[in-house]
């Protein structure tokens, strides 16, 4: 019943990333979903210059998930520079057209800008009115990074989770899961910091306060702040199991996915409820979903 919550692809793998990697085209994606136990997938697109070789486009991911109904559902993506570079761009228009073809959330927003700029901002108002979630990946500054960029602490996240409280917010990336706890210093913060967790972490303080913030547990950086300290990593998976998202962000056909493991294992284990496990598994992404145009 898996679904994971972020996932990337493209038919044409393209031009390599430096280290040799490049997208697993969709069958590939599906043939280590299978290994996984992963029933759906979220095709997230690329459409911002800053994250990667290629783009992405969201009308490909919508071809993509047409031929394969049953294993893919299609995201929209929006750079807020599109039409002109302007913050008064008509976002809305774009959205409910993705809508019509069956995209059930936005992102991954990658575009290295601050997060309050104007134009980002834009795209905010426009996934708060269309019942969109949106998920993004927070960057620690302008200039060599892709994501939206955010000062230690997350003041500019928690600014939009007050000004669009409609707009469920997905957070990702390293300096998102490094607030986790305090003390990671300035090489932690884009890093996957170790040892235990300290209390008076700005995320978990983030996620009590604002029911429209989600966690998207991919990559080294969510599974990473569950599992460096695993007694607590247990206690925050269940003290946040509605706000919490199963996902790999597979970029590449050789990835681990070690967050499968380590969810089956503290089942297993007892460590988390079943209940836990199947919000964080499923339930809580059919329920973002569910509720797009309402």
């Amino acid at each position: 019943m898996l679904i994971d919550m972020h996932l990337h692809t493209t038919r044409i793998p393209g031009i390599h990333r430096q280290d040799g990697g490049t997208y697993a085209t969709p069958d590939e994606l599906i043939a280590i979903m299978d290994r996984i136990g992963v029933a759906r997938g979220v095709l997230l697109p690329l459409v911002s210059p800053e994250c990667d070789l290629r783009y992405s486009t969201t009308e490909e991911i919508i071809q993509i998930a047409h031929d394969y109904p049953e294993r893919f559902i299609p995201f929209a993506n929006l750079d807020p520079r599109v039409n002109c570079n302007s913050p008064k761009t008509d976002l809305r228009r774009h959205l409910d057209y993705f809508i019509e073809q069956g995209c059930r959330g936005l992102g991954e927003v990658t575009c290295n800008l601050p997060i309050d700029d104007p134009r980002v901002i834009n795209l905010f108002s426009a996934c708060d009115q269309t019942g969109l979630s949106l998920t993004l990946h927070i960057a620690p500054e302008e200039g060599g990074y892709y994501g939206l960029v955010d000062a230690p602490g997350l003041p500019g996240l928690e600014a939009m989770l007050q000004r669009f409280p409609n707009c469920r917010i997905v957070g990702h990336s390293q300096p998102f899961w490094a607030e986790m706890s305090t003390g990671y210093g300035p090489q932690g913060r884009n890093g996957y910091p170790k040892g235990p967790v300290e209390e008076g972490g700005r995320l978990p303080e983030l996620f009590e306060r604002y029911p429209n913030l989600y966690g998207d547990l991919s990559a080294g950086s969510g599974y990473n702040a569950i599992s460096r300290d695993e007694e607590f990593g247990y206690h925050f998976l269940e003290r946040f199991s509605s706000q919490l998202l199963f996902a790999t962000d597979i970029c590449d056909p050789t990835n681990d996915t070690p967050l499968v493991r380590h969810l089956n294992g503290a089942l297993a284990k007892g460590k988390i409820s079943q209940a836990t496990y199947e919000a964080i598994g499923w339930r809580n992404a059919e329920a973002l979903m569910a509720s797009v145009g309402k």
